[in-house]
C-alpha cells in the first residue's frame, strides 16, 4: 500500500447509533448499525487488556485482541457485516465505532497525557505509531504491506480501520511502518504501536490532575 495522507472523511450517519453514558472508570459502550453492518463496541480504558471479539475476520481479530492486550484496554467487539461482498464496510465500520467508543470514554480529556508515540519491533518489521487526542481528526499513515493479504484480510483495510477511528475519536494519528518484509509482522507492530501509543495518551498525568492538556481549556 501506497502512503496515505488523508483529512477528515464524512461519514453518512448510521441508521442508529446508541451510545451509552461513560461510568466513572472511563467505560462506554457503542451499538451502530446500517444497511451494511451491525457493530457494538465496548471499552474500559482503565483495564487488563480482557478481550471478546468475533468480526468474522480471524486476523482482525487478532488484531484488535494486540489492541487490548498491549494498550490495557478491555475491549468486547461484536460485529455482524457484508462479509459475502468482503470485509471493508466490517473493518471500516468497526474502526468508526471503536472511535465513538473511546471519545465517549474519555470524556472531556481533562487529566490525561493528551500524547503517546511508541516503537515496536516484530523480527525484521518495525513500526512507529504517535498519537494526539487533539479533538482534530486526521490519519496520516505511510505504510507499503509486502503483500495483498493476511489470512484473508486485505491489508489496505488496515487504513480504513485508522482512518474511522481516527475521525470518531477525534485524534491526530500518524502510523509508519519504518522496516519490514513480512507482511503479518508489519501489520502487528502497527497494531501493537497503536496500542502502545494509546495507552500513553489516555494515561492519567500525575501532575496534571483535573487539567485539560491544551492552552485553549478545551479539546
Amino acid at each position: 500500500m501506497s502512503t496515505h495522507d488523508s483529512a477528515l472523511v464524512p461519514v453518512n450517519p448510521p441508521v442508529d447509533a446508541t451510545v451509552r453514558a461513560p461510568s466513572p472508570e472511563r467505560a462506554a459502550e457503542v451499538r451502530r448499525d446500517t444497511n451494511e453492518t451491525r457493530i457494538s463496541v465496548r471499552v474500559d480504558l482503565d483495564g487488563t487488556g480482557r478481550a471478546q471479539l468475533a468480526t468474522g475476520i480471524g486476523f482482525f481479530d487478532h488484531m484488535l485482541d494486540q489492541i487490548a492486550r498491549h494498550g490495557l484496554i478491555d475491549l468486547e467487539v461484536q460485529a455482524e457485516g457484508d462479509l459475502h461482498i468482503d470485509g471493508h464496510h466490517t473493518v471500516e465500520d468497526v474502526g468508526i465505532t471503536l472511535g465513538m467508543a473511546v471519545a465517549r470514554a474519555v470524556g472531556d480529556k481533562k487529566g490525561i497525557t493528551r500524547y503517546g508515540h511508541a516503537y515496536v519491533p516484530l523480527d525484521e518489521a518495525l513500526s512507529r505509531v504517535v498519537v494526539d487526542f487533539s479533538g482534530r481528526p486526521g490519519l496520516h499513515m505511510d505504510v507499503r504491506f509486502t503483500a495483498g493479504s493476511i489470512g484473508g484480510f486485505d491489508t489496505q483495510l488496515a487504513f480504513e480501520f485508522f482512518q474511522g477511528f481516527a475521525n470518531h475519536a477525534g485524534v491526530t494519528l500518524h502510523i509508519d511502518n519504518l522496516k519490514g518484509h513480512n507482511a503479518h509482522h508489519q501489520c502487528e507492530t502497527i497494531f501493537k504501536a497503536f496500542a502502545r501509543a494509546l495507552r500513553m495518551a489516555l494515561t492519567p498525568d500525575p501532575r496534571a490532575a483535573g487539567m485539560v492538556p491544551s492552552t485553549k481549556g478545551s479539546l
